[in-house]
This record gives structure tokens, sequence and C-alpha cells, in this order.
């Protein structure tokens, strides 16, 4: 007896997947000062003072500065912890926090 149709078994794929990065952007304003900035890179990214004023003056020459690349789910809780920051105390004006956004690495 011959079989003519070949039978394959198609095997699951077990390859473990990388979710694609993503960036957290910090937007510029004048709203708030380098002192500011240095404060919340360094208490929601534990960025050095010498870190924050690098993406402060990012933020203030090119209009943002990526601040955090990881995971959707981790950029969206960064996201979340800058918009809720709260406002520059140092700026009478400034009514809230900075604002970022979330783009694909």
């Amino acid at each position: 007896m011959s079989n003519d149709a070949t039978s394959t078994i198609e095997k699951p794929d077990t390859r473990t997947r990388k979710q694609p990065p993503y960036h957290v952007i910090i937007l510029n304003d004048d709203d708030h000062t380098v002192e500011y900035v240095v404060t919340l890179c360094s208490s929601i990214f534990g960025h050095s003072v010498e870190k924050g004023i690098e993406i402060a003056k990012e933020i203030h020459l090119q209009g943002k500065a990526i601040v955090f690349t990881g995971s959707l789910e981790v950029a969206e809780l960064k996201q979340e912890q800058i918009h809720s920051f709260g406002p520059d105390p140092l700026i009478a004006k400034c009514k809230g926090s900075m604002t970022a956004i979330i783009e694909k690495a």
C-alpha cells in the first residue's frame, strides 16, 4: 500500500517573542525649570543630576527628549508618573506637570 499524501505535522511556534520597545518622550514647555526636570528625572528614572541637566538641555534645544525606552506597559507607567508629578513650585503660573508622549522606538 502506498501513501501518496505526505503528512506533515505542524509544530507550534515556541520561540520567545520580544515586545517592541517604546520611547517615553517629554515635550518642551515654558512652565517648568531645569531644576524641575532634574528632580523629575531623578525621582522617576533614578538619573543623576548631570543626566537630568542633559535631558533638560535637550528638551529646551530640541523641543523634546527621550527619557525612557522599554516595554509598552512600563512606558505607560512612566508616562503616568510624569503626568502626575505635579506643578513646578518655582514658577507661579505653572498649572501642572510636564507632557509626555509614547512612541514606538
